[in-house]
């Protein structure tokens, strides 16, 4: 008997095409243009994740936390959904100590991490027609997972001119009685900004019209939440956001020095910036693309190309980097720039 059977398929093209454009995808594609005779060290300035970075090393009150959760053999069976009571407690009562209201254990409900917080608010407020705003610029994953949720998605515009504010006439041409959501992210990603509490109030008021209410991480990491909370001192973050502070300073600065960089706003929050590239001061380079490319093969420097967070001929980068690295870094960068200069010897 002939099998008819075809080969398994799995064919909705258009949500694997959205999930292949990912800020993973795009930097493995920057870095098979590095050279592998280059001997010097290669610089990652498009790195979202700092934890490798030795002055960004976890606490080690987490580190023993976890251990002791392990050894104590509480926390190996499944958790509740929302993750296991002690550890929202603990995170409700630390973030009530800076919110004008008190946050409760069922406020606050547990996932590995924000890709699966995503996945969980939009698979719960999707429904037939609906639509949903997110930020320009932004990450890829929220327009996958909308997708995957049959949503349509609209964005709105971030005001790099305005420190990367929220264009409120953008969301009200937007946003009709079908919008499910509108995602703020502050601290901004990838801009690095901050919103005032001000505009947050003009968010609000923006939106309040369009209103409705619409009301899971490894055990044993949740298990030691509450001794992480609790014990690691306030000196750890303090030191973690004065390395940062510094670095951003003398980024902010390094860059002026190189004039194909326009960089609109010094970051005040996150580990990122976004610096537009003006073209017209160089040779040989079509677009961000081509840009990363040419430097990740000619500088071992990976940066991450703006197009990925919807904004062409930008550049996103990171700087959450030991100093010296990050200033050698930028002085490729440079050397780069005057490679590809229009003007010779500057």
């Amino acid at each position: 008997m002939e099998n008819k059977l075809g080969e398994w398929g799995f064919n909705n093209g258009d949500l694997k095409e959205k999930s292949l454009f990912s800020i993973r995808s795009v930097l493995e594609t920057i870095m098979e243009n590095l050279k592998e005779d280059d001997e010097r060290v290669q610089i990652h300035l498009g790195r979202g994740d700092p934890s490798s970075i030795p002055c960004f090393r976890t606490s080690p009150v987490a580190e023993d936390a976890i251990f002791d959760a392990v050894r104590s053999a509480k926390f190996n069976g499944y958790a509740p959904a929302v993750g296991i009571y002690s550890a929202r407690r603990s995170i409700a009562d630390y973030l009530s100590h800076d919110l004008p209201h008190h946050v409760s254990p069922d406020d606050v409900f547990l996932t590995p991490g924000a890709n699966q917080a995503i996945e969980v608010v939009m698979s719960v407020l999707a429904r037939p027609g609906a639509n949903i705003l997110f930020p320009k610029p932004g990450y890829p994953f929220y327009d996958a997972r909308a997708a995957c949720s049959n949503l349509e998605v609209r964005h709105f515009d971030l005001l790099p001119e305005k420190g990367w504010e929220v264009d409120l006439k953008s969301v009200e041409a937007l946003v009709d009685d079908h919008t499910i959501a509108i995602v703020i992210i502050n601290p901004g990603n990838p801009c690095g900004n901050v919103f005032t509490s001000e505009h947050l109030q003009e968010i609000a008021e923006c939106l309040q019209n369009y209103l409705e209410y619409s009301a899971n991480p490894a055990t044993i990491i949740q298990g030691a939440v509450p001794h992480i909370l609790e014990k690691t001192t306030k000196e750890f973050f303090s030191n973690i956001n004065n390395v940062l502070k510094e670095a951003v300073d003398a980024f902010y600065t390094k860059v002026q020095e190189i004039p194909c960089f326009i960089c609109p706003y010094k970051p005040e929050g996150a580990m990122s910036m976004m610096i537009k590239l003006n073209l017209s001061l160089l040779e040989g380079i079509n677009d961000d693309m081509d840009f990363c490319a040419k430097l990740a093969h000619e500088e071992s420097i990976i940066i991450l190309p703006g197009v990925i967070v919807g904004l062409k001929n930008w550049l996103r980068f990171t700087f959450a980097m030991e100093p010296a690295i990050l200033e050698e870094g930028l002085d490729r960068i440079k050397a780069f720039y005057l490679r590809h200069s229009k003007v010779k010897g500057l």
